[in-house]
C-alpha cells in the first residue's frame, strides 16, 4: 500500500515508483527531485494557475502592467443583458491611475473595447473579451528591480516559484490586472441590479491611524455619490479631510501607508450560499482577499464581537410590517450559517501599506548579495482609495454567481417583442423571467 502512494503524481509531474528501501529524499527548491531507479533525477513541473474566477459567471483576466494590454474574458454571462463599453467604463474610471495626487501619477485612460459577445447592445449568451490597451508605460523605471527583490512586494515569490518574472511594474503581480475584474464586475452589478435591485456599495472606513467611526455613516442610506464626493472616497467630508492630509503627510517624504475598506451590499436575496465549506462568507473573504495588498477580513461583529457575550451578539428576530422575518440587530453581516438571511451584508478589507516606495531599503539581489534599493516608478502611497471599486467588483463576481448557482443558470432576460416573441409569455407584467 505504501510503495502505491508513492507512485501518485506530484504538481503534475510523474515519476517512477522508489525501491521498498528507499525514501523520498528532502523536497528543496527551486527544482524538486525525487531518488528513482534511473540515473539522472526527474525534474517536478510548477503548474501555472490562478487566472480564473467563478464556477457559473466565469472571470478569467489576462495581461501585464506594463504589456501591450490588460483585461478579461466573462464566460456565463446571460443572453439579452443590455450591454455596452459605457457601462464599464463608469467603473474603470473610478478605478484608474492619475484619478488625484494622492494616487499614481500614472497617465492611463483605462478605455475598454468589447470584442466579442454583444450584439446590438445586447449580450449574446457568448464569452466577451474585454480589451484595455496600456498607454502609458515606463518599463525602464523598474532596471534596478531586475537585479533587487522589493522587499514585501511579490519579486522573490514569484521568482522562487518560477524562476522567471517580468520585472516592468511586477507583470501579474501588479494591480493594473484588476482591471479586468472591475469590467467583469460591472457586468454582474448590472445583473444583480436587475434581477433583484441589489447594491454593492464600498468606501474607505480607515486610512493608517484615522478610523471613520461606524455609527458615522447609516448603511441603509450612505449613496455612492457621498462616497464619490472626495478624492479618498470616504462619505464623511470630515474624515476625508484627516484621510488626505495623512496620505499627503507620506507621499512627500516617499513612503506609504494603508487602510481599510467597508463593503455593504443591499437587497440581498435570501438563501444564497451553502453550509460547511462553501459559505457565502468564505466565498467572498476568498475573493476580496485574492485582491492585490488585501491582509484582513472581517465579517459582520469581525474580531469586535470576541468582546461580545452571545446575549449582547445574537441578533433576534422580530416579524416586520411586510410580515418578514427579519433581525432586530446585524452582527451576523447579514449571513447566518453560510447563507444570506436578507439582512444588509457588511465586511471589512484591510489593505497593507504600498510595498514599493521611494525610500531607500535593504534588500538582496537575484544572485543572493545584499545590497541597498531605492525603488523608481510611479506607485500609490496609499491602494485604498482605488481599492472600492476593486471590491466592490470582487463581491458582485461572487453574488452573482451564487445567484447562478440557486437558480441553475436559468437567467433570461426579456426578448424585444419587435424582434420576436418572448420566450415565455407570462413575463410580460415583470421586467425578468422568473427564476
Amino acid at each position: 500500500m505504501a510503495s502505491s502512494l508513492l507512485t501518485k503524481q506530484f504538481l503534475g509531474a510523474p515519476f517512477s515508483s522508489l525501491g521498498s528501501g528507499q525514501q523520498p529524499s528532502k523536497l528543496c527548491s527551486p527544482n524538486l527531485r525525487f531518488p528513482t531507479h534511473r540515473s539522472q533525477p526527474k525534474r517536478l513541473e510548477i503548474q501555472a494557475a490562478g487566472n480564473t474566477f467563478g464556477n457559473y459567471f466565469r472571470v478569467t483576466t489576462f495581461g501585464e502592467s506594463h504589456g501591450g494590454g490588460v483585461g478579461c474574458i466573462i464566460d456565463g454571462c446571460p443572453p439579452r443583458l443590455p450591454l455596452s463599453e459605457s457601462d464599464m467604463q463608469v467603473e474603470l474610471d473610478r478605478r484608474r491611475p492619475g484619478q488625484s495626487r494622492i494616487t499614481t501619477p500614472r497617465k492611463e485612460t483605462d478605455t475598454c473595447k468589447i470584442s466579442s459577445g454583444t450584439a446590438d447592445g445586447l449580450t449574446t449568451g457568448s464569452p466577451i473579451k474585454v480589451e484595455v490597451p496600456n498607454t502609458d508605460q515606463r518599463g525602464n523605471d523598474y532596471s534596478e528591480m531586475s537585479l533587487a527583490y522589493r522587499p514585501s512586494h511579490a519579486d522573490a515569490t514569484y521568482d522562487f516559484k518560477y524562476g522567471v518574472r517580468s520585472v516592468q511594474g511586477g507583470g501579474r503581480s501588479s494591480a493594473r490586472e484588476t482591471i479586468g475584474r472591475v469590467a467583469a464586475g460591472a457586468v454582474a452589478k448590472k445583473i444583480l441590479k436587475l434581477y433583484s435591485g441589489t447594491e454593492i456599495l464600498a468606501y474607505v472606513s480607515q486610512v493608517h491611524n484615522v478610523v471613520f467611526p461606524e455609527d458615522l455613516v447609516d448603511n441603509q442610506t450612505v449613496t455612492l455619490e457621498q462616497i464619490e464626493s472626495n478624492i479618498v472616497r470616504c462619505p464623511n467630508p470630515e474624515y476625508a479631510e484627516k484621510m488626505i492630509a495623512a496620505i499627503d503627510y507620506v507621499r512627500v517624504r516617499g513612503d506609504s501607508v494603508g487602510g481599510v475598506v467597508t463593503c455593504i451590499v443591499r437587497n440581498v436575496p435570501r438563501g444564497l450560499g451553502t453550509p460547511v465549506f462553501d459559505k457565502l462568507e468564505a466565498e467572498l473573504a476568498k475573493a476580496c482577499m485574492s485582491l492585490p495588498a488585501t491582509k484582513g477580513f472581517e465579517f459582520g461583529s469581525g474580531f469586535a464581537g470576541t468582546f461580545m457575550t452571545g446575549s449582547e451578539h445574537n441578533d433576534e428576530f422580530f416579524m416586520d410590517e411586510h410580515d418578514q422575518i427579519r433581525t432586530k440587530t446585524n452582527r451576523s453581516g447579514g449571513i447566518q450559517g453560510g447563507i444570506s438571511n436578507g439582512e444588509i451584508i457588511n465586511m471589512r478589507i484591510a489593505f497593507k501599506p504600498t510595498s514599493t516606495i521611494a525610500r531607500k531599503q535593504h534588500t538582496v539581489s537575484r544572485d543572493k548579495h545584499e545590497t541597498e534599493l531605492i525603488a523608481r516608478g510611479r506607485h500609490d502611497p496609499c491602494v485604498v482609495p482605488r481599492a472600492v471599486p476593486m471590491v466592490e467588483a470582487m463581491v458582485a463576481l461572487v453574488l452573482v454567481d451564487q445567484l447562478m448557482t440557486q437558480y441553475a443558470q436559468c437567467m433570461l432576460f426579456p426578448v424585444n417583442p419587435a424582434l420576436q416573441e418572448p420566450l415565455q409569455s407570462s413575463t410580460t407584467e415583470s421586467a425578468q423571467v422568473p427564476l
